[in-house]
């Protein structure tokens, strides 16, 4: 019989790390709460169009998109990124007409690419992100900016560097495009395919490239600061005062342009040092694009966003040596020492959960030495014994495991005997002689 494997470019996340996605996901959700951000859910797939925008140079539209057809006619993409689809659906329900801007949105989920898959890039691959959408204001690029940053330092990063640029607005990235390409266009023929490409579609891209970016036509590039009117560099001055006031430490690079055609004015990457992390560095990036709402047939608003992978979160946390996973303990472990004593052992199960216990209990019938390693598996605080003399006498036993006493209760009791040993094991009594707390 054929064994079936995951896909290539594919994983499992198994029930034994789950625990380490969890605490990812809480901690992203109380300080989107922190920040007033609520979350957006959108489709798996949209009309290719969301993200197949005229004449786009990036690599994620010409070459990794999992595009399909229905009935011949209908062409749609499993989405490879998050943005365009908020922007859509930002658009779509007319939220620019409900209350206050900017609207603050974030999201969690899964990706799709069609890439070549290595440690920390995968073909399915899942995000955390945000989306700011409505008004444009430096102050707002600070504290999108802050926000990725006090998320992955709560979890315990600290080998982390922020990469900041900016592109400009129209007038200065036209004038800069125009100097890329007069300047690229000497030594276009010895460049590879892609920078061919590029260099009509967005000279821009151009010093994204990986297998150029060493040479010399690409050391002496000019620069974007050069090209920038004084409306942008006001800007982007704006952003560094802000990230200055808030003591987030970042380097101006004159090469971050980042991936995708959409963006304006700042860019940003926070990338992790951490050896451990190899090409693929980027913990979370993102920047701010002007054109998409109206693209998608809302008004003339900006908005900014960044985008966290997940994956590679997980690999810079324990690159650094963070473990997120929580010691797995039960309140309780069933241990059912006959079979009669079946019914009654789902009845008791059933009341301590339903009272917020974690509980568990023996259903293979197993001797009561090979029940108690499970005791000791699971790493319960209390063993609950049930036999057949308990079922005559309607009790059972329980037993704490770390002081090894032990305790008959009536069944019906269970729940107010769990709750008072709990009481007694939490309190640590410092009265003294003239004890008044009565533990």
């Amino acid at each position: 019989m054929k064994q079936f494997q995951t896909p290539r470019g594919t994983n499992d996340i198994l029930p034994k790390d789950i625990e380490k996605w969890h605490r990812i996901e809480d901690v992203v959700r109380q300080f989107c709460m922190l920040y007033d951000y609520k979350e957006i859910r959108t489709p798996i797939f949209e009309d290719t169009g969301v993200f197949k925008r005229e004449n786009d140079s990036s690599d994620m539209v010409n070459k990794e998109m999992y595009t399909f057809t229905i009935n011949g006619k209908d062409s749609l993409t499993l989405r490879p990124e998050m943005t365009a689809g908020v922007v859509r659906s930002f658009v779509q329900h007319k939220m620019f007409g409900e209350g206050d801007l900017p609207a603050k949105m974030y999201y969690i989920g899964p990706q799709f690419r069609y890439e070549r898959p290595q440690k920390g890039r995968q073909r399915i691959f899942h995000q955390f992100g945000v989306e700011v959408i409505g008004v444009k204001n430096p102050m707002l690029d600070v504290e999108t900016i802050a926000l990725g940053y006090s998320i992955v330092s709560a979890l315990g990063l600290s080998e982390l560097k922020v990469l900041l640029n900016t592109l400009g607005d129209d007038e200065s990235r036209n004038n800069y495009k125009v100097a890329l390409k007069e300047h690229f266009s000497k030594g276009i023929d010895d460049m590879c395919g892609d920078c061919k490409r590029r260099l009509d579609q967005n000279p821009l891209r151009l010093l994204d490239c990986k297998v150029d970016h060493d040479t010399e036509i690409m050391r002496t590039a000019p620069k974007m600061g050069d090209y920038l009117n004084k409306e942008s560099k006001e800007y982007f001055d704006a952003v560094c005062n802000g990230l200055d006031a808030l003591g987030i430490p970042y380097e101006i690079d004159d090469r971050l342009v980042r991936g995708l055609d959409y963006y304006t004015d700042t860019v940003f990457e926070v990338v992790s040092t951490n050896d451990q992390m190899g090409s693929q560095s980027t913990v979370f990036a993102g920047g701010r694009y002007d054109g998409l709402v109206e693209y998608f047939g809302g008004p003339e608003l900006s908005g900014i966003g960044f985008a966290m992978g997940i994956e590679r979160l997980i690999i810079a946390l324990e690159g650094e040596g963070i473990d997120l996973s929580e010691d797995e303990s039960l309140d309780a472990y069933i241990l059912c020492l006959s079979e009669k004593a079946s019914l009654e052992a789902l009845k008791i199960a059933t009341m301590l959960r339903a009272a917020g216990y974690t509980c568990e209990r023996d259903y293979l019938n197993r001797s009561f030495k090979a029940q108690f390693k499970s005791v000791e598996r699971k790493n319960a605080k209390f063993a609950i014994i049930l036999g057949e003399k308990d079922l005559e006498n309607g009790t059972v036993t329980i037993k704490e495991i770390a002081t090894q006493e032990q305790k008959v209760v009536a069944s019906e009791d269970i729940v107010d005997a769990m709750d008072e040993l709990n009481d007694n094991e939490e309190h640590e009594c410092t009265c003294g002689d003239e004890c008044t707390c009565g533990k």
